[in-house]
């Protein structure tokens, strides 16, 4: 789910005037702390207004970042997702374009991995709703308040936009591949860079989507104290993904349908060999680890 720029900053700046006063990461009740010499109350206000967040802080910004998008209607997720799915699309397209004008040398993955970012920027700074975003920020809310009803509505809206980023990927796929809006020269670079989302065998997929599902979830969860800096914390996080050869449901399924709908994959070993397992890596890793590693570290403090 796509972490909202404009929800995050102003609740993280919200919150900040809350420390002021006291030591970072002060608990309640401890005493006020004493102005250094020199220094007056204008530029104490300064130094605290340049301070990140302390962890509760980020925690909650995040968890109500998830009652949110668990409050919104059922079509605006799915539309909201199927946007994404179109958006991803982008990863794939302009690092086949660097591939394509790059010269054939090692270092070349490590200039057109970069384009691999510009999809999550689309989506993550255009709030559209990604599944591998909803692996931290719905399941805070749940971690909070667990219960059957929570976590059947949890579970259900992981399928909706699942299935939504899916379709439109899908759509995506179709699109670059039946139409003339690329050249056959791109064409065949997409491809050649799509072969490589599939090219491991079944736990390495599981192994890689573990580290992309981290990967991402920290991404949420440093936008909220990355205030004029989220572009560069985007693009750093999936550049990674890229770069390290991780795999994602969403940008990968791009590369995948684009695979299947040119004759060169089949769609039941596209569904057993790619999206069951980067599924079980990326919830494992942005649920299993990374959500209860967000939680246990505040859960005193809440």
């Amino acid at each position: 789910m796509a972490a909202s720029s404009r929800t995050s900053n102003r609740k993280g700046k919200a919150e900040r005037p809350k420390q002021r006063g006291r030591h970072a990461g002060a608990k309640q009740g401890d005493h006020d702390e004493t102005p250094l010499d020199g220094i007056d109350a204008r530029e104490i206000e300064e130094i605290e207004d340049r301070s990140s967040p302390r962890a509760p802080i980020i925690y909650e910004i995040v968890r109500r970042l998830g009652e949110e998008e668990l409050a919104r209607p059922v079509t605006s997720l799915w539309w909201s997702g199927v946007a994404a799915g179109l958006s991803i699309s982008f990863s794939l397209l302009v690092q086949a374009i660097l591939e394509m004008h790059l010269p054939d040398e090692p270092w070349r993955p490590l200039l057109s991995s970069f384009g691999y970012s510009t999809g999550f920027l689309i989506v993550v700074l255009g709030r559209q709703q990604l599944f591998t975003e909803n692996t931290l920020t719905m399941v805070l809310p749940l971690m909070v308040d667990f219960s059957r009803a929570m976590l059947l509505r949890v579970l259900g809206i992981w399928g909706i936009v699942l299935a939504a980023n899916l379709v439109g990927a899908l759509t995506a796929a179709l699109f670059l591949s039946y139409t003339p809006v690329v050249a056959l020269d791109l064409l065949h670079a997409m491809l050649q860079v799509s072969g490589h989302a599939v090219e491991h065998g079944w736990w390495a997929m599981v192994a890689k989507g573990v580290v992309s599902g981290f990967l991402i979830a920290a991404m949420v969860w440093l936008i909220p104290s990355a205030d004029e800096t989220q572009f560069h914390v985007i693009t750093l996080m999936t550049y990674l993904i890229a770069v390290g050869g991780f795999t994602h449901i969403v940008a990968g399924s791009v590369d995948a349908f684009m695979l299947v709908v040119n004759g060169q994959l089949g769609i039941l070993d596209m569904a057993m060999n790619f999206t069951v397992p980067v599924f079980i890596g990326n919830v494992v890793g942005g649920t299993a680890l990374f959500a209860m590693i967000s939680y246990a570290q505040v859960m005193a403090e809440i």
